[in-house]
């Protein structure tokens, strides 16, 4: 089944990497042979108060954060963590072990007091990362995983989404203070049914296309606001089976297509993160 669990688990997350998570990278990455050490001259990076990592059944996947900046998350992955932590897809990540696939953890993390995170106060619990959040979680991973890395840019298959030969069917958001959302029909994730967007800005499609094509896609379109748009590629039917992978793949070109874009195939480079070290985390 294609659900919003095992996309977040596969999928999830953006193209490239945040401002803020790039620096953190650049400083705590280590490139294989070199002799350079995570050392007292590198800013210290935000941390947790404390955090408590556990074996996980079930629960919520992903972070979210309360009140206090308190961070949960019910059902995290390795290549979860390292999608949060830096702000970039599964597919950007090498190296990784086996068990960094499907052994689950539950995290319960609280910010320092005085930290920007220990002011946070959403009206209800929120999926949405700050950088110095992504830092934090970068710090767990190096701490508690003991995580080791580098990264590289990859030559890969890229698509740039731009507009199409047809008319644009965008039209103004009908909730301009909604969070922004693209995905599938049903409600979730993409579906194979067609596409949808509420309050949704070219990049901000560009990013959540990439988590499902696996690839990065770039914004070429020059249309700048935020959107609706909808487009049935097949009809909805409660009975039918979820779609594979490619069937999806092939409903998100069309669909693109329907709205007025296109999505166009070719080389660029893929910022990549590559695991040099990793262990199961230490215990709490």
């Amino acid at each position: 089944m294609f659900s919003d669990l095992r996309i977040v688990m596969r999928f999830v997350c953006t193209v490239v990497l945040a401002t803020g998570a790039a620096g953190v990278l650049g400083q705590a990455g280590t490139a294989p042979g070199s002799s350079a050490t995570n050392t007292a001259a590198v800013p210290q990076r935000p941390s947790f108060e404390v955090a408590t990592i556990k074996p996980a059944i079930s629960g919520i996947a992903g972070f979210v954060t309360s009140p206090g900046g308190r961070m949960k998350c019910g059902v995290c992955t390795l290549d979860m963590l390292i999608v949060f932590a830096f702000d970039v897809q599964v597919y950007q990540i090498a190296g990784e072990p086996d068990w960094g696939h499907h052994d689950r953890f539950a995290i319960d993390a609280v910010p320092p007091d005085g930290s920007e995170t220990s002011k946070l106060n959403p009206a209800h619990p929120t999926p949405l990362l700050t950088d110095e959040q992504r830092a934090m979680i970068q710090s767990l991973l190096i701490d508690r995983f003991h995580l080791k890395f580098h990264r590289e840019n990859r030559t890969g298959t890229v698509y740039v989404l731009a507009r199409g030969s047809g008319p644009l069917r965008l039209n103004s958001p009908a909730h301009t203070d909604d969070r922004p959302w693209a995905g599938g029909l049903r409600g979730g994730g993409f579906d194979g049914n067609g596409i949808r967007g509420e309050n949704v800005s070219m990049p901000e499609l560009a990013k959540r296309l990439s988590g499902i094509l696996q690839k990065p896609v770039e914004d070429e379109t020059g249309i700048t606001g935020s959107f609706d748009f909808r487009y049935e590629y097949a009809k909805y039917d409660p009975n039918a089976p979820y779609p594979d992978y490619q069937d999806v793949v092939a409903s998100i070109l069309t669909s693109v297509q329907g709205i007025g874009l296109k999505l166009n195939s070719a080389k660029g480079p893929v910022e990549t993160i590559v695991i040099d070290h990793i262990e199961q985390p230490s215990p709490n």
